[in-house]
């Protein structure tokens, strides 16, 4: 009996001991790791102060953009967090392209900061390779000039500051884009010959129906689905076009070819209308969808399917 409660204490205190280590290890495993955490973010303090501010505006703060960086002048503004292409508001505007530019020249760092050196003549600054120009929410406008290029990096400065800066290319690229690639396109459903339903097509006051339950259709309705199914909405003729504008196109309601398209997605019946316009010359005709004032081109081959001629 004696001998059995020494041996239990003994058991007791290994158990006790190996508990003890382990907190122990606790301890030091979380006391080290924060530690290595505050060591982190004092590096990060570091070079955060080590950075040398060319800009420094929060991305929300921009209200305005105006820039040339080869592609011509290029000018946008935000109001109620909404940005436009200045010159034409209706212009259907990707809203990330305006923000990734806010985001990057509101926050320019330098690789470095050039002090007591030449005229700005001998950095191409008195004629600026580039101008970009921000206004923030409380109307201070801010210019920065792009001159010469040495090695990977400009020469930059801000106008009405005589100091000059190294500044990585790749600053421009954010920026590098033509109105063209910043146009928000219309969505186009995927349709064909399997979920087609019926397609009406309406031309001067008279109208032809294609009906996938017309068992003597079924070619035509493979015809005219592989024509829909065709259409890729990628370049335009007009972004925004006025209704003064629609005849030239031949997208004015006397002209256009209507055609309305019944096709199934996710199990419900959907619409799709074009409107079909006038050739443009080049192998291809206007074409308008839905309720959208973009006027898109779209080849005589496909537009020919869809009318099944």
């Amino acid at each position: 009996m004696v001998q059995e409660e020494k041996s239990m204490r003994k058991k007791n205190k290994g158990v006790l001991i190996l508990l003890i280590v382990l907190v122990l290890l606790v301890v030091v495993y979380f006391g080290l790791r924060t530690w290595n955490t505050k060591q982190e973010e004092k590096e990060e303090e570091k070079q955060e102060a080590a950075k040398v501010h060319v800009t420094d505006t929060s991305a929300d703060d921009i209200v305005s953009l105006k820039f040339n960086v080869g592609n011509g002048d290029l000018e946008f503004s935000k109001e109620d967090d909404q940005w436009y292409y200045t010159p034409d508001k209706d212009f259907p505007l990707k809203q990330s392209y305006p923000d990734d530019m806010a985001e990057t020249v509101g926050s320019i760092t330098a690789d470095r900061e050039l002090s007591g050196g030449d005229s700005i003549d001998a950095y191409g600054l008195d004629d600026p390779a580039y101008t970009i120009e921000y206004t923030d929410v409380d109307g201070n406008t801010t210019e920065l000039l792009f001159g010469d290029m040495t090695g990977d990096d400009y020469y930059v400065m801000l106008n009405g500051n005589d100091t000059v800066y190294t500044v990585a290319s790749s600053v421009i690229e954010p920026l590098n884009h033509t109105l063209d690639d910043m146009a928000q396109l219309d969505d186009y459903p995927s349709i064909g010959s399997g979920n087609l339903v019926k397609e009406v097509i309406t031309q001067n006051g008279e109208t032809t129906t294609y009906d996938s339950e017309d068992e003597d259709q079924a070619e035509d309705i493979a015809a005219v689905a592989g024509g829909l199914g065709a259409v890729t909405l990628s370049e335009a003729a007009d972004y925004s076009v006025d209704d003064a504008d629609l005849e030239k196109y031949g997208l004015d309601e006397a002209s256009r070819i209507t055609v309305e398209a019944t096709y199934t997605q996710d199990d419900e019946d959907q619409l799709l209308t074009l409107y079909i316009g006038n050739e443009d010359g080049d192998g291809n005709r206007y074409v308008m969808i839905n309720d959208s004032r973009i006027v898109y081109l779209i080849s005589d081959e496909i537009c020919d399917n869809i009318l099944n001629v």
